[in-house]
């Protein structure tokens, strides 16, 4: 057994919950403060509300499916840390008296989602459900929530620098009745103080858990009668038992200096709700190359070449992206942007009687061929397109995204179209040039941009360095513009058609990286090279050890060192500043394989240090193979890096042992036994 000795004081009073001096009042009794204007529409309100209240009265509103109490500010408030309001439901008895449609007289949370706008430029915050928040509502009380805008509920995203002024609480498809109380701006937000847990893991490792900036100078650790630590402040002391592990809620690295965005823990389709709560995922992605024949309104996809262009049943975006940001992560959702997409869930391309000819067959379907002759070249009659697609255009995205229940934080503009050609040839027979795609991406960004405003755009989602600097056409489609690489090209045309129209439709350059260097072989060799390779990233010496460091083919400086993070931050400062930079797409190469997993945890703690905006992995990881791991070392549980921490090794049998005794959101459960080897804790 052992005991924390009680010096410790734990400060569980300090909570920032009162107005002070510097806050901006919204609402507090009878009417909304001086400067703010009611901006509501289809709701019935009552400011001076008395049957539920705090003080004298309260809001009293009642808001029809899609409606909303919305107030604006004459100004900007761009600079407060957060926004704090009290929350109430009434259960009436009979239930009667109450507005049978809504379901917030029942004593559940009301269907309200709350989000933040500039009416200066349109911007607009994630959406914000009141289900991502810890707290329960219950009825006939108020309960108090605070909007970190360091780190929105649900997604974890910041808020960001913004011409903010405008607040909605706005309900969903069955309206919502609830009351609010005591609105307010704070200005600073502060973390209570406290010690959580403590406890022995192991013989030699103890696991304390905490939150705030908690005073370790008045702690003393005993372990089996014995005094085996004293004053966890001092960085000259270790523990007498060997190991200490500090686990904290908090999301800090304190090497980093710039604020780290939590959309780089991303990953592709991830499978579950508590895949999203264990692995600590704040960006999924609806992507890949199904998406881009993917029919919004009947439900129906076709991956191309990656298995012999077949039409399927898919799942429907609308709801994925309802249940994925319901579960905490914000979203990336791929618009089509060629001109079909999948008709049924059963037709295909290249049936057998028809090219009998072709190199490989559908084992579960003996008809679908590859679209592959035996030469190696693609079936030359095009198929007709009406016998497995439908039209799609511009009209038909915004019909499906303004109809959207839930709204995704991004879309992309199709995904890795550059080389349609090939995985969609039997849509898109002909190679897609510079022009074609600039001009793609700005008619799908714009339908976006009109039928969700405020939604962000990323584009174009290329797939691989080559590819970032020409197009299949070749070096010819460079030379007819000037010689400019295509991702910088494409860059000063977005800011240019910025500047001659008055609307930005691009913001981030989103990009697909894969390591180039060959490590398939696995062996000694090929996992050495695995764990160098991350150094293409960031360093900006490393020639890369593959294709790229010997034929380059680009006209960018150091052409044979890739240097990704500031290479690409470098391109958007010169050719479009201001916008953002994601990784749609990215791997370690092996995710079975332990170095797999040290990549992942490498290139994760790259992409926090240099800045990247967002990066969603390809695909799925084991939540507990060794790239699972590497996001839970990061996001299920938060480990603090102390002075105090003394370097170990240990093996994934006492990581497991960890993981089991820990109560934060990433438990997990056995890893399997083939993934053997140890990871260093500093």
């Amino acid at each position: 057994m052992f005991e924390i000795q009680k010096a410790l004081i734990i400060l569980a009073l300090l909570v920032p919950f009162f107005v002070k001096a510097d806050d901006l009042n919204i609402y507090s009794d009878g009417a909304l403060a001086p400067g703010w204007e009611n901006w509501s529409w289809s709701s019935t309100l009552d400011f001076a509300a008395t049957d539920l209240f705090e003080g004298t009265s309260s809001i009293s509103v009642t808001s029809g499916a899609y409606a909303a109490l919305s107030v604006k500010l004459e100004g900007t408030f761009p600079s407060y840390a957060g926004l704090r309001f009290d929350i109430a439901v009434r259960l009436c008895i009979p239930f009667s008296e109450c507005d049978a449609q809504s379901s917030s007289y029942k004593g559940t949370d009301p269907d309200v989602s709350i989000y933040i706008q500039s009416t200066t430029d349109n911007a607009q915050s994630p959406t914000i459900a009141l289900s991502a928040f810890k707290q329960t509502i219950t009825a006939d009380n108020f309960t108090s929530l605070l909007i970190d805008f360091d780190a929105l509920p649900g997604t974890g995203s910041p808020l960001g620098t913004d011409s903010w002024d405008r607040i909605t609480f706005q309900a969903g498809g069955n309206g919502a009745t609830y009351h609010l109380d005591n609105i307010v701006l704070v200005e600073s937000i502060v973390i209570v103080p406290e010690f959580l847990s403590a406890e022995p893991l192991t013989n030699d490792i103890i696991a304390m858990t905490t939150q705030g900036e908690v005073n370790f100078s008045d702690v003393s650790i005993t372990l089996n009668q014995k005094v085996v630590f004293t004053d966890l402040s001092d960085s000259n002391k270790g523990l007498t038992e060997d190991y200490f592990i500090g686990i904290d809620y908090q999301d800090i690295v304190q090497s980093v200096k710039q604020s780290i965005n939590p959309h780089i823990y991303g990953v592709n389709f991830p499978t579950s709700a508590s895949y999203i709560e264990h692995l600590g995922v704040t960006m999924s992605r609806w992507g890949g190359n199904a998406e881009t024949a993917y029919n919004p309104f009947g439900g129906f996809t076709n991956a191309g070449n990656d298995w012999y262009f077949e039409n399927r049943a898919n799942d429907n975006a609308d709801d994925w992206v309802g249940w994925v940001q319901n579960a905490g992560s914000a979203t990336m959702l791929t618009v089509p942007a060629l001109d079909w997409v999948s008709k049924d869930a059963s037709s295909y391309s290249y049936p057998r009687s028809v090219y009998p000819e072709q190199t490989a067959f559908d084992p579960y379907n003996s008809d679908a061929g590859n679209g592959l002759l035996p030469n190696g070249s693609y079936v030359t009659s095009t198929p007709d397109q009406n016998n497995v697609y439908v039209p799609w255009n511009t009209s038909a995205a915004k019909q499906w995204l303004s109809g959207m229940k839930n709204q995704p934080t991004i879309v992309t503009i199709d995904n890795e179209i550059e080389i349609a050609s090939s995985t969609h040839q039997d849509m898109h027979p002909s190679p897609v040039d510079y022009d074609e795609e600039l001009s793609r991406v700005i008619s799908f960004a714009t339908a976006a941009k009109e039928a969700i405003p405020g939604v962000l755009v990323g584009a174009p989602s290329t797939c691989s360095w080559w590819f970032y600097w020409t197009s299949v056409v070749g070096y010819s489609d460079n030379a007819a513009h000037s010689d400019i690489d295509f991702l910088p090209w494409f860059l000063q045309q977005m800011n240019a058609y910025e500047k001659a129209n008055g609307t930005r439709l691009l913001d981030y350059l989103d990009i697909h990286y894969y390591f180039q260097p060959d490590t398939s072989a696995n062996d000694a060799a090929a996992k050495a090279l695995r764990l160098r390779m991350t150094r293409s990233l960031w360093d900006t010496s490393y020639v890369d050890e593959s294709w790229v460091g010997v034929d380059p083919q680009n006209h960018q400086w150091d052409p044979t060192v890739v240097e990704l993070l500031p290479r690409f931050k470098t391109l958007i400062d010169i050719n479009y500043p201001g916008t953002k930079l994601s990784i749609g797409e990215w791997s370690s190469t092996a995710d079975t394989d332990i170095t797999g997993g040290l990549v992942t945890v490498d290139s994760l703690g790259i992409f926090g240090q240099y800045g990247l905006d967002s990066a969603t992995y390809w695909a799925t990881p084991d939540e507990v193979g060794p790239v699972g791991l590497a996001y839970w070392l990061y996001r299920g549980c938060v480990v603090r890096k102390r002075s105090y921490h003394r370097k170990t090794s240990l093996s994934f049998r006492q990581i497991r042992h960890i993981f089991r005794k820990l109560k934060c959101p990433g438990q997990l459960l056995e890893p399997a036994t083939q993934y053997t080897g140890t990871i260093c804790w500093h």
